[in-house]
């Protein structure tokens, strides 16, 4: 579904911002499910716009207010984020609530192996995508004023909690691996706890590169971030090592030094290193295994829609059908863990 903006009260509402409005052009980038985002051209700058999407919506879904937000707070850090230039919470203006933010010119990679570049440039894209996630989990929360972003502690226990309940609400039966997972993990929650800020959808597609460099200069799509647990994010962030490429946008079964992409371990070692911890791959099955479940109660919930006739994109079947493979690559790293732990 194109969404369409109204120009004469964007152009007035960027002129009251100081905002350029010379030539005035508006292009969809996307709409749909997600908040329908715009590029606004005038003759001098460019800039993003992204509007809550019109309708009824889930309480907490498409909270550009916290993407606003914490995009701002980052703007001062060492993770690159595009410079936030005005947020509006007049549905007057636009019909939902919007913000405005800087265009970056650069690349969005979309195919994890990177077809088309040598080793050393996939090695490079890798080492970035690691170093950024680690320097994101280093954010002083309290220092950036995100220390209310999220509740502190019981991470797993409540996202468990939540994608479960979602998927019993659902009227689609769930895989026989999705069950067992939602048996075995509040059961299998490992000690100790870590808080810091999370994206929650940390993955390739969402970074932009600089156009010629293997450097990141924008993190994207902030939709999920709260405050959680930094390897809960970092292991979602890996599950393409453990997905085939066939299933859906993974490196699993590749000849990664072939490819000049780092293995898993590898990986893992710099991150730790990065951050300074140890250990991180003592509970690693466990960490994989949440996240495998999380993903396949996402696609669960869009097969749902796409069985009540309310999805918006064309491929929501295809896309919910994924969601018992996922669940079956989870439910085998449950039990790799389980025999590790005896």
């Amino acid at each position: 579904m194109t969404q369409t903006l109204d120009t004469a009260a964007l152009r007035a509402y960027l002129a009251q911002q100081g905002l350029a409005t010379d030539g005035l052009a508006v292009h969809t980038i996307s709409g749909g499910q997600s908040n329908p985002t715009f590029r606004l051209e005038t003759r001098d700058r460019a800039y993003v716009l992204r509007k809550k999407p019109a309708g009824t919506l889930l309480p907490g879904a498409h909270a550009i207010d916290r993407e606003y937000r914490v995009m701002q707070a980052l703007h001062s850090t060492d993770v690159p984020v595009p410079r936030m230039l005005a947020y509006c919470d007049d549905a007057a203006v636009l019909g939902t609530p919007f913000y405005v933010m800087e265009f970056l010119a650069g690349r969005v990679l979309m195919d994890q192996s990177l077809p088309g570049m040598t080793t050393d440039e996939r090695g490079a894209i890798y080492r970035e995508m690691n170093r950024i996630i680690a320097a994101l989990h280093g954010v002083d929360v309290a220092a950036v004023g995100l220390e209310s972003y999220g509740k502190s502690g019981n991470y797993f226990q409540r996202q468990i909690g939540r994608w479960s309940q979602q998927c019993k609400a659902s009227t689609l039966p769930v895989s026989g691996d999705m069950q067992r997972l939602m048996d075995w993990l509040p059961e299998h929650i490992p000690a100790g706890d870590e808080t810091t800020l999370v994206h929650g959808d940390y993955r390739l597609d969402n970074l932009i590169f600089h156009p010629v460099e293997p450097r990141v200069i924008g993190v994207l799509d902030w939709e999920l971030s709260t405050l959680g647990h930094p390897l809960a994010d970092f292991a979602y962030h890996c599950m393409s090592w453990h997905i085939p490429a066939a299933l859906w946008r993974g490196i699993g079964g590749l000849d990664l030094a072939a490819l000049g992409i780092p293995s898993e371990a590898d990986y893992l070692r710099a991150y730790a290193q990065a951050r300074g911890v140890q250990g991180i791959d003592e509970h690693w099955d466990f960490y994989l295994a949440y996240n495998l479940f999380r993903m396949a109660a996402i696609l669960h919930g869009i097969a749902q829609r796409a069985a009540n006739g309310t999805a918006a994109a064309a491929d929501a079947v295809e896309t919910g059908a994924k969601a018992a493979p996922l669940a079956a690559i989870g439910w085998q790293c449950a039990q790799r863990y389980a025999a590790g732990r005896h």
